[in-house]
C-alpha cells in the first residue's frame, strides 16, 4: 500500500515538475513529507524541484537550504521561508528589530533588508533563514510603523494594552527587559519609565489576562484565555510540584475573590499543594517559605499548621534572610505574621535583631511599633553608641518626622553627624546601598533646607564644620552641597575653607614616542576597530545572540577596543610632544642627563618624558620612582636609588649634562 501511494506520488510530481509549476510541486512534496522522508533522499526532492522552474531565483533558493545536509523537513521549512521573503515584506530580526524586504540576489545569494537602524542591511540566504522571521500585521513594531499616532495614543492612554501588545508581540518578559525594550524601540524613555509603568500597572492588576510576578526579575505572562477556574484549573493545580507555580496559582484564585466561597474538597487540594510546596521550600528559599506561609495564614487552613510556618522562620533567624529576598511590598506582612502570636515576647526579639536587618524590614518593623516604648527604647539605645547601624540611621533621618516625637532618641544633630561619616570610606552590601541613600539626601536640595531649618545656628556650624573636613565624598557634590549651605545660613560664609589651587603639572614626552602612540592610535581606528566591526556582523549571521559565542567575543574585543580609544585619546589630547630644546641642566629636570655615582661607580639616567624609554640610550621615563628621586636634584646632592631586587642604596649625583647629539637624534625619531 506504501509502495503503490509512492509510485502515485512520484507520477503526480513528474506531471507537475513537467510543467514547470514550482508553487504546484512544492506543495506536494510539502504535503507528503512524510511520505518522502521514508522513501526518497533529501537529494533526489531536490532535483525534483530544479526541474519544476528555470526562474534563476527560485533554484538559488533550492541550493542555499540545505537539501542532502539537513533534514528534509528543515530544509523545506527553510525554503517556504526565503519564497516569502519578497519585496516590500515585513520581517523581525532579534539585533535589528522590524526591516522590509527590499531586494534579493540570486548571483551572491543575498538578501537585503530596511531596518529602521540599519539600511541596506546584507544577509546571505542560509543567515536569513536562521535571523529573519516574518512579522505578525498585529505585531506592535508593524503597527507602529504603519500607524505611530495609535500606538502614541495607547501608550498615553492604554498602558495596559499597549503592555499586552508588547507581550504578545516579544512574549513573556520579565519588567526590566520590557522597560530595556521599550527604551530601545523607542516607545518610552528611560526617563518616563517609572511613571509610565505605576499606570501600566494600575491597569493590569485589573486585567486577567495578565500575571504579574513578585519579583522584578520573574516574567511578566500574558495568558491565552482567562481562566474560569473550574474543575480543570483544580485538576491542574493538583498535579503541580513547583513551589513557585503553585503559590502563583493561589495568589492568582486568591485575586478573583472566590477563596473564602471553596468547597471542602477544593480547599483540601489547595492545602495539600501548599503544605507540598512549604516542603520543598525549606532550606532552600526563605523568601518562598515566607510567602507560601502568608497564604496558609490568609486562608485560615487547620493543615498546614501557621504556627508551625512561624516557629520555622523564628528559627536559626530565618525571617532575616526571607526579608532580604521577600519583594517590599511583603515585607510588612512578614512582621505581622511574626507577632500575630505572643506579640511582647516576639517584639523584642525583632528589637534585638535591629542591627541585622535589612532596610525594608527595619522600616516596617518601627512603622509598625511607631507608638511602642520598648521601640523608642532600643532605636535610642543603638543610635547613641559610637557606631549605629547604617539601616538604622537611614531610616530615621530619612524620615525623620516620623520619629521626632519620640523624646529618647538623640538630638537631629547626632544623627547627622552619623550620617556624615556613613557617607564617607569604602562600603558593600547593604551599607554601600545605605552610603549611596545618604548621600542621595545630602544632595537633595529641599531635604537639606528642611533639615537645617530644625537645626539651631551653632549645630548647623557645628554640621558645616564636620560636613567641609569630610574628604570621601564626590569632589563635586561636596562642593556643591558645602555652597548650598553657606546659602542656607549666611553665617556660614566664614567658615568656609579657601580652596588650594593645585598647580596642574605638565605632561610631555619626546616627539618620537608621541609619534609612535599617535601612529599606534591611527592603527587601532582604521584598521582593529573595523576588523571587529567585521567580525561582529559575520558573527550575526550565526544566529540566537543569546547563545552565540563568536558574537560574544567580538562584542567584549569591541568593549575592549573602545575603552582603549578612549584612553589613547584622552593620552593624547593631554601629553604633549617636545624636542626638549634649551633646557638648562643646573638641575635634574626632564631633558637632562644625571650622572650618580654608586659605590664609586658611575650611572647615567637620560630623563625624558612619560612615554620615553630606551635603555641602549640609558633613557628613563620621568614618571619612573628612579627620576622622582633624581628631579630637583644638583650636582653634590645624596639620592636614594634602588638595586636589583628593589632595596634601597646610597647615591651621590656627580654631574648634570645637557642631552647629547645622540639623544636629540633620538627624540625626534
Amino acid at each position: 500500500m506504501a509502495e503503490k501511494k509512492m509510485e502515485d506520488l512520484a507520477a503526480e510530481l513528474q506531471l507537475v515538475s513537467e510543467a514547470q509549476d514550482f508553487a504546484g510541486t512544492f506543495k506536494i512534496i510539502d504535503e507528503n513529507k512524510d511520505v518522502l522522508t521514508s522513501n526518497l533522499q533529501s537529494a533526489g526532492v531536490k532535483e525534483i524541484l530544479k526541474k519544476a522552474t528555470k526562474d534563476r531565483l527560485l533554484l538559488s533558493f533550492v541550493e542555499s537550504v540545505g537539501f542532502g545536509t539537513r533534514p528534509l523537513v528543515d530544509s523545506l521549512a527553510r525554503l517556504s521561508k526565503l519564497m516569502a521573503l519578497t519585496p516590500g515584506v515585513r520581517v523581525l530580526n532579534v539585533a535589528w528589530g522590524l526591516g522590509e524586504v527590499k531586494r534579493l540576489d540570486y548571483f551572491y545569494r543575498k538578501i537585503t533588508v530596511d531596518f529602521k537602524m540599519r539600511r541596506g542591511h546584507q544577509l546571505t540566504f542560509d543567515a536569513a533563514c536562521e535571523t529573519l522571521v516574518l512579522a505578525p500585521e498585529d505585531h506592535i513594531l508593524v503597527t507602529a510603523a504603519a500607524d505611530p499616532n495609535r500606538v502614541a495614543a495607547m501608550i498615553k492612554e492604554e498602558p495596559g494594552e499597549f503592555v499586552k501588545a508588547m507581550l504578545k508581540s516579544f512574549g513573556d518578559m520579565p519588567i526590566t527587559r520590557l522597560e530595556e525594550e521599550c527604551a530601545k524601540q523607542g516607545f518610552v524613555k528611560s526617563a518616563n519609565w517609572k511613571s509610565f509603568w505605576d499606570r501600566a500597572r494600575a491597569d493590569l492588576k485589573k486585567d486577567k489576562l495578565v500575571e504579574i510576578p513578585a519579583r522584578r526579575a520573574e516574567p511578566l505572562h500574558l495568558k491565552a484565555s482567562a481562566e474560569t477556574y473550574g474543575d480543570s484549573w483544580f485538576t491542574a493545580f493538583a498535579q503541580m510540584t513547583d513551589p513557585k507555580s503553585i503559590l502563583s496559582s493561589v495568589k492568582e484564585l486568591e485575586g478573583t475573590g472566590r477563596l473564602n466561597a471553596l468547597d471542602e474538597q477544593s480547599r483540601t487540594k489547595i492545602s495539600d499543594r501548599l503544605a507540598f510546596a512549604l516542603k520543598g521550600a525549606r532550606g532552600v528559599d526563605n523568601a518562598l517559605y515566607a510567602r507560601l506561609a502568608f497564604c496558609v495564614d490568609a486562608l485560615k487552613l487547620e493543615e498546614p499548621s501557621v504556627a508551625k510556618c512561624r516557629a520555622y522562620l523564628w528559627d536559626a533567624d530565618r525571617y532575616l534572610a526571607a526579608a532580604r529576598d521577600l519583594p517590599a511590598r511583603d515585607t510588612d506582612t512578614l512582621v505581622v505574621f511574626l507577632t500575630a502570636e505572643n506579640r511582647e515576647e516576639t517584639k523584642h526579639k525583632l528589637f534585638a535583631a535591629l542591627p541585622e536587618m535589612c532596610f525594608t524590614l527595619l522600616l516596617e518593623t518601627l512603622n509598625f511599633f511607631s507608638n511602642d516604648a520598648d521601640c523608642e527604647e532600643a532605636v535610642a539605645s543603638l543610635l547613641k553608641s559610637p557606631h549605629p547601624p547604617a539601616t538604622l540611621v537611614t531610616c530615621v533621618l530619612g524620615r525623620y518626622e516620623n520619629f521626632k516625637k519620640w523624646e529618647k532618641i538623640p538630638k537631629l544633630l547626632v544623627i547627622l553627624q552619623h550620617a556624615i561619616a556613613l557617607g564617607e570610606g569604602k562600603q558593600s552590601g547593604e551599607t554601600l546601598r545605605m552610603q549611596n541613600m545618604i548621600r542621595r539626601l545630602f544632595a537633595d536640595k529641599a531635604w537639606l533646607e528642611d533639615i537645617f531649618g530644625k537645626l539651631t545656628p551653632d549645630e548647623r556650624a557645628i554640621v558645616f564644620e564636620r560636613f567641609q573636613a569630610s574628604s570621601a565624598w564626590d569632589p563635586a557634590t561636596h562642593r556643591t552641597i558645602t555652597v548650598r549651605m553657606t546659602k542656607l545660613d549666611e553665617g556660614l560664609v566664614s567658615r568656609m575653607a579657601k580652596r588650594v589651587e593645585r598647580k596642574v603639572e605638565e605632561r610631555i614626552t619626546s616627539q618620537r614616542s608621541y609619534n609612535e602612540k599617535k601612529a599606534a592610535y591611527e592603527k587601532l581606528v582604521t584598521v582593529d576597530m573595523p576588523e571587529n566591526t567585521k567580525r561582529i556582523e559575520f558573527a550575526r549571521g550565526y544566529g540566537d545572540l543569546s547563545e552565540n559565542a563568536e558574537y560574544q567575543y567580538a562584542k567584549d574585543e569591541q568593549r575592549a577596543l573602545l575603552q582603549k580609544q578612549s584612553l589613547m585619546q584622552k593620552d593624547l589630547d593631554e601629553v604633549k610632544p617636545t624636542l626638549f630644546e634649551n633646557v638648562e641642566a643646573d638641575e635634574v629636570r626632564p631633558g637632562t642627563v644625571a650622572v650618580v655615582s654608586v659605590d664609586g661607580a658611575e650611572k647615567t639616567y637620560a630623563i625624558l618624558g612619560e612615554w620615553d624609554n630606551e635603555p641602549s640610550l640609558n633613557v628613563i621615563s620621568s614618571k619612573t620612582k628612579i627620576a622622582a628621586n633624581l628631579l630637583g636634584r644638583k650636582a653634590g646632592d645624596a639620592v636614594e636609588l634602588a638595586d636589583a631586587e628593589g632595596k634601597a642604596i646610597a647615591a651621590t649625583v656627580v654631574r648634570v649634562e645637557p642631552l647629547s647629539d645622540e639623544l636629540k637624534t633620538w627624540i625626534k625619531g
